[in-house]
Parts: structure tokens; sequence; C-alpha cells
């Protein structure tokens, strides 16, 4: 295959300033800056070349996303710091009907949930992210899906959580969390595929896996081609290597 995790998308009100809010909440830094796209990735190979992307937003947030960023931390105590060097930058605590939990559940100042891990085994290399996690209702399917488009191996999989890693054991785990509700409307937060070579290759790839293309454009005319997932989770086969953006 030919493709790669490229990076997380956010549609953001104020691209810049939520950029540099998890640049500053993660330690990474801003590694593009334009009007229409800023994006923040780690200085060193703690990210695995994995970076978050922030794009004017073109819909308003309603309920809870179906994607999430999981922080991971060092011990009890580097929770706490987390937490509160969170709270000091604008996130706020919220309630997503999690209980009584050893992790904390966040906001940032345009409402993205994100959680504040305790210390977990699985996570001590991951760097500042330890997950990107998305809501489903089928854990292995979807997990079965993304292993085939981003290459990634199934880890871990089961009827409540699933999880991929890339094979090169950096970076963060992608991994799939049984959910009850059904998605609706448009996700505000997307990954991005980047396509090395071949895109026609990939693009026919991607459909035999399960993949749906939603946007209809020909892929030797777009710089990248809008899909969704078999739960209908839209993505982006991005035809650069170079950037991380979207249609």
């Amino acid at each position: 295959m030919s493709t790669r995790l490229a990076c997380v998308v956010f549609d953001a009100d104020r691209p810049r300033f939520i950029a540099d809010f998890w640049a500053e909440l993660l330690g990474w830094g801003v590694t593009i800056d334009r009007p229409e796209q800023v994006d923040v990735a780690a200085p060193d190979p703690d990210g695995a070349d994995l970076a978050l992307s922030f794009l004017p937003a073109v819909r308003a947030k309603h309920g809870k996303n179906r994607i999430h960023l999981d922080l991971a931390s060092r011990s009890i105590d580097h929770q706490r710091l987390q937490v509160d060097r969170a709270l000091s930058l604008g996130a706020r605590r919220v309630d997503i009907g999690q209980g009584t939990v050893p992790w904390v559940v966040l906001a940032d100042p345009e409402g993205n949930e994100f959680c504040v891990l305790e210390p977990r085994e699985e996570y001590v290399d991951t760097g500042a992210v330890a997950a990107i996690v998305l809501d489903t209702r089928d854990p292995l399917r979807l997990a079965e899906f993304w292993a085939t488009a981003a290459g990634w191996p199934v880890a871990h999989g089961g009827e409540q959580v699933a999880g991929l890693r890339s094979a090169t054991g950096l970076g963060s785990w992608l991994e799939f969390v049984r959910t009850p509700e059904a998605k609706s409307g448009r996700n505000l937060l997307h990954l991005n595929l980047a396509s090395f070579d071949d895109q026609d290759a990939e693009v026919a790839r991607l459909r035999a896996a399960g993949a749906t293309q939603i946007d209809g454009v020909h892929p030797s005319t777009a710089p990248s081609l809008t899909f969704a997932d078999p739960e209908t989770n839209e993505f982006c086969l991005l035809r650069p290597v170079r950037d991380c953006s979207t249609v």
C-alpha cells in the first residue's frame, strides 16, 4: 500500500486560536500557518509524523464529537498537572455521562471533547497523544476497515474496544470504542490519509475495503478526495504527502 495516516482535522471557528491551544497543551509547534489552515505537530519523533490540522468551520458543533483525543500521563501527579494546564489555557470540564472514572473529560475552548488519562502501561511510549478515539457501534469491524485503510495492524480487538497501532510501535494508537448512538450529521473532526504515488490504485483499494466516495471528484483533478468509512465517518485521501489539508 502507499498511504499513511497523516492528520486529525478539526473544523474550527478560529483555527489559529484553537491550534495555539493544542500546541501549548501538547508542547507541539505550528508547522503550517495560513488563513485557511493551521497545523501543529510534535517537534520530535514523539508524534510519528501525525499532525493536527485546523480549518475554518462550515457548520456549528451539535452534540458530542464522534472522534476525540486521549492524552497520556506519566503519573497521577502528571495527570493532575495536565488537567490544570488545560484549564488554565481555556479548557473546561464536561459531563458526557462518564460517571466515576479515573480519567478526566474536558473540552477545548471550542467545545471539542478530549480526555486526560490516568497512567496506563500501553501508552508509556506514545508521546503526548495516547490515542485517537472513534465512537462506533461495531469496534472490531471498524478497526478492521481502518487497518486496511491506514496499514496499521489490529493490536487488540473486542466487543467494546479495538485498537490499532503503527507497525513501527511509534506514536498514538487509533482506537474504536463501542457507543450506542448512531452517527448524525457530518463530523467536526475527521482523519486524513496521505497517498504517496498511485492514487487511482489507492481509491480502488479503499472502495474494496468498504469505503464510499462522497464527493464524486476524479483523483487526477483534485488535491484530495472525500470518502466515508463503513459507519459513514468522513475522511480524506490526499494526493500531496507534503501538506495535511482537506477539500
